[in-house]
């Protein structure tokens, strides 16, 4: 098995129910071939995590950077796994209506999403966190660490 992560831009901002209808595609597809992992999305900010068997994994990341919904895709991670760190399928984006999806299932607010599983490496871990930052921003909930005293 492996792991591939990458990020890229939509074409134009998605709508709540393009994100769901991306959602629900998503579950099926990867449901049928053994995909798992999780999706982020924001304001036209794409990151992905998926894991499956390689070939499968490689066919898929194929797929994604040629499809015409978003553009400036970027592999960061393509290694090999033992297990897997997102054995359920999911995804987290900033709803334009939030109410409308507190009920989906798989679904997450930006502070909901699950913390980096201890499957992933201490690397891929603090790349998921910096990709978590990247696309949705810092956390207003969490103070910002203490800044350090000019020497």
């Amino acid at each position: 098995m492996k792991h591939i992560v990458y990020m890229s831009r939509a074409v134009h901002p998605l709508s709540d129910q393009e994100l769901h209808a991306l959602l629900t595609q998503s579950r099926r597809d990867n449901a049928r071939h053994g995909v798992t992992g999780i999706l982020f999305y924001s304001h036209g900010n794409i990151a992905q995590l998926f894991e499956g068997e390689a070939d499968i994994a490689d066919k898929l990341y194929e797929r994604i950077a040629r499809d015409g919904r978003h553009s400036h895709v970027h592999k960061l991670v393509d290694s090999p796994i033992a297990v897997r760190s997102f054995p359920d399928w999911s995804m987290a984006f900033h709803p334009i209506e939030p109410a409308g999806f507190a009920a989906l299932q798989g679904f997450f607010l930006p502070h909901q999403a699950p913390t980096a599983p201890d499957s992933l490496s201490i690397a891929d871990a603090l790349l998921v966190d910096l990709i978590r930052l990247a696309v949705f921003g810092p956390d207003p909930a969490q103070p910002y660490p203490a800044t350090h005293p000019a020497a």
